[in-house]
This record gives structure tokens, C-alpha cells and sequence, in this order.
């Protein structure tokens, strides 16, 4: 049974969100809402934006103008212990993994545990190797990253993410460098964690395949004119579209 998700339990709320460097503009007046529950997917071509609006939405940069809510909170105007609060809601998984190199998986994902609770030593390793075997990395908790494939480096970087059970995960390309196969097997998990955690999932790529395999929703972000051009389901979009920058992306022709 396909599950449906109202925008009116956003979690995640953005409204007339304008994203700049200086003078520079990247992202102009753009508002959506998330669904709790969702996999939302924001997509488009290089440069347009993807990732400068996935920065703001976790916190690392304040919005020009315009507002982001998190659960309700406005993460664009916190600071010090309140955005810190907000953060521990949801976990980030950056693009390549940003693993610790020099640690085991498994202590990459006490990290969280370490920084944000005084649960004791022991506990947290059992909450780490939980972790873990959700991604189905339990067989390699000591291992370092430089021993596993790119795909285990990012399911290893998706468990350090679910460390404090936040109700909302931001994924940054998850799929880059990735081989169709290890891709499909990410994109696999992805909706395994969604089905049996209930959790939230906010996704920044452009790779096709994993915008059809996963994606319950989507916005497509344009560079030139800085705006949301296209949302919805991303098989409708590629079917009914006549933007022909939303038709030449679905159908990967070139302008």
C-alpha cells in the first residue's frame, strides 16, 4: 500500500527562503514543506543551489532572507545552545562520508553519543553496534574506513547519523561515486530505514536512477533563474513536464 504524507505535518518548513555568498545570489525566494515521514529529494544541475540550500536547512549558514523551520523551530535565527538543541533532531550524512579515518566505525558512531550524552562507556558502544547492524556493517565495527569499499564507507556515515535517533536525516549525494550496483544497494537501505524507523528524509542529489527508486517527492532547483522550477512526484514530472529545463533533466538530453 503506498503510503501518503500530508505537508500539513510538515517537519521541515521553508518559507521565502532566499540563499546568498555576499552579494552573490544562489537561491532566490524559494518556499517548500516536508512531510514527517517523507523522502523528500531536492535535485536539479550543477551549480543550481542543491547544496548551498541543504547547508542552510542544517544550520551551518543563515538564511539571507526568508525562514526555515525544524520541527517547528526557526534554525535560521538560533544560535549557541538553541541551534545546538535543534541539531541534535536530525542527523547529517555529508557527501564522501566524512568519516574519521584514523577511527574505527565503530567509534565514528559513538562520536554523537560522546558529544551529546553522558551515557556511560558500555552503553554507548551497544547503541553504536546498533547502529551498525542497521546498515549492515555489524561484522565491521573495527574496522578503519580505509578497509571498506565506498558503499560501506557510506551506510558506515548514514549509521553515525542515526546515532542520537533523530526524527529527520539530510543525506548529501549519497549516491557520488558510487557504482550503479552499491548505488542501488544505498538507495535500498534508504527506504528500509524509512519503512521500519518512520524516519525523515531529506536527500540532495542529482543521480536519476535514485530519484525514481526513492524519491516520494521532489523539488528541482534552477540556476539561472535561482527558483524551485519543478515539484511533485518525480515520475510524473518526467512524463507530464513541458519546462523544457525539467523535460531535458528527467529525460537526460541536453538543452
Amino acid at each position: 500500500m503506498k503510503v501518503r504524507h500530508s505537508v500539513d505535518d510538515a517537519i521541515v518548513r521553508v518559507s521565502n527562503l532566499t540563499c546568498a555568498y555576499g552579494d552573490a545570489v544562489i537561491v532566490d525566494d524559494i518556499s517548500f514543506d516536508v512531510a514527517r515521514g517523507e523522502i523528500f529529494v531536492i535535485l536539479g544541475g550543477s551549480g543550481c543551489g542543491k547544496s548551498t540550500v541543504l547547508k542552510h536547512l542544517i544550520g551551518l549558514y543563515a538564511p539571507y532572507h526568508g525562514q526555515i523551520l525544524i520541527d517547528g523551530q526557526d534554525i535560521g535565527r538560533a544560535s549557541g545552545a538553541m541551534l545546538l538543541e535543534i541539531q541534535k533532531r536530525f542527523g547529517v550524512m555529508y557527501q564522501m562520508g566524512a568519516l574519521f579515518g584514523s577511527m574505527s566505525l565503530i567509534e565514528n558512531v559513538r562520536l554523537p553519543l560522546q558529544e551529546h550524552t553522558q551515557l556511560p562507556p558500555e552503553a554507548m558502544d551497544l547503541i553504536a553496534r546498533m547502529k551498525l547492524e542497521q546498515v549492515g556493517l555489524a561484522a565491521y565495527a573495527h574496522h578503519l574506513p580505509s578497509q571498506i569499499s565506498g558503499g560501506m564507507q557510506k551506510r558506515a556515515a548514514i549509521a553515525r547519523a542515526m546515532a542520537l535517533d533523530p526524527g529527520i536525516l539530510f543525506l548529501d549525494e549519497p549516491s557520488a561515486g558510487l557504482d550503479p550496483i552499491t548505488s542501488a544497494g544505498v538507495d535500498a537501505l534508504i527506504k528500509q530505514l524509512s519503512e521500519s524507523l518512520g524516519v525523515t528524509f531529506v536527500i540532495v542529489t542529482h543521480e536519476l536512477a535514485s530519484i525514481f527508486a526513492i524519491a516520494q517527492r521532489v523539488i528541482m532547483l534552477d540556476k539561472e533563474s535561482k527558483k524551485i522550477v519543478a515539484q511533485g512526484n518525480p515520475h510524473d514530472l518526467r512524463n507530464d513536464s513541458t519546462h523544457p529545463v525539467v523535460s531535458a533533466f528527467f529525460n537526460r538530453r541536453a538543452d
